[in-house]
């Protein structure tokens, strides 16, 4: 779908939602056969008494994931699949929608898990705040020793800012939230999810929708799991895209800056500069690097919990700062058109 110009009707934004109007449960699939089916049972299990659907957009996975949902969905009249040949997040998202079938669209995760009372709490929130999109937090929890640790520095303002759903935070209205429980007619409205984007179009919808009037409402009790990368490697692929993709977000939306997603490309220049300069010049340049340091020693001392991850969290925080500050600075202007 192409992001419409048209705004939300005016206040109330949109009409009210019944209390047990029927949720469509909408995920992008790929490479998900570590987690699929914890994901989907946490759905299945909800305690909402509405009418709920999910429909799954299958990407070519490499693993056993399609295999894996298609055995869910023999066992499930309420698993839909549909082919996303592309495996982009943003197309799988608006080709879910496309064949949902109710007025509340629920956007889950592959490798996410929802409380048994996620989608009632949510609708429950949507239908008394009038706003047309809320959230949670993206609580980050790791299985192996290496996850604890990411999910320890993804919890921290000192890993990724100070982002409500990341930290978590009091309830009200925000700039974006993780994942999101929408006001249907509301999505439709800005015309659905971005395609243009392969990272950060949650965000860029968020944008969209608050831009036509409506309120995004983040609230703490919407507390999903997330499953943190399982190597330094993914997490430095998945931080420099981030970087890459805000940057985009920022040259189309003016305005959108601030200095929290500023933060890491001035990292990244200030320490490169220091080291170039302390080895050209003299060691004196070396001053800036070493704060630096310190910052991320001292920060992994503060959030680490027991001492393999406090050894850990150093080269942790550096590959999610210098990633997504390498992402941001290299970003090309051709990269969304």
């Amino acid at each position: 779908m192409t992001p419409s110009k048209d705004s939300l009707p005016a206040s109330p934004l949109v009409p009210n939602l019944g209390a047990l109007d029927g949720v469509s449960v909408i995920l992008p699939v790929l490479n998900e056969e570590l987690h699929i089916s914890k994901a989907i049972d946490a759905i299945l299990a909800q305690d909402y008494l509405g009418k709920l659907e999910i429909i799954l957009a299958l990407g070519p996975s490499r693993d056993q994931t399609v295999e894996i949902v298609r055995a869910l969905q023999d066992k499930d009249v309420r698993i839909i699949l549909v082919d996303n040949p592309t495996g982009r997040t943003a197309t799988g998202l608006n080709l879910a929608l496309s064949k949902s079938h109710y007025s509340i669209i629920v956007r889950v995760d592959g490798h996410a898990q929802i409380p048994h009372d996620y989608i009632s709490t949510a609708v429950r929130i949507l239908n008394e705040t009038g706003a047309v999109n809320v959230g949670g937090v993206m609580g980050a929890e790791g299985v192996t020793s290496f996850e604890k640790s990411v999910a320890s520095a993804m919890r921290s303002p000192l890993g990724v800012g100070s982002s409500n759903f990341h930290t978590g935070g009091d309830a009200g209205p925000v700039d974006t939230v993780y994942l999101g429980c929408f006001n249907r007619l509301a999505l439709e409205k800005v015309g659905g999810f971005d395609e243009r984007f392969k990272r950060a179009q949650d965000w860029e919808l968020n944008f969209r929708l608050r831009s036509a009037g409506g309120v995004v409402y983040f609230d703490p009790r919407l507390h999903v799991t997330y499953r943190p990368r399982p190597n330094l490697i993914a997490l430095a692929k998945q931080y420099f895209e981030y970087g890459r993709w805000r940057r985009v977000v920022m040259r189309r939306h003016q305005g959108t800056a601030n200095l929290r997603y500023l933060a890491p490309p001035c990292a990244l220049i200030g320490t490169v500069t220091s080291l170039i300069c302390g080895i050209a010049f003299s060691p004196l340049f070396f001053f800036p690097a070493m704060v630096y340091l310190l910052f991320i020693l001292s920060s992994s001392l503060a959030i680490g919990k027991g001492v393999t991850a406090k050894f850990r969290l150093p080269a942790i925080l550096l590959v999610m700062h210098m990633s997504w500050g390498a992402g941001f600075l290299t970003s090309p202007k051709t990269l969304a058109p």
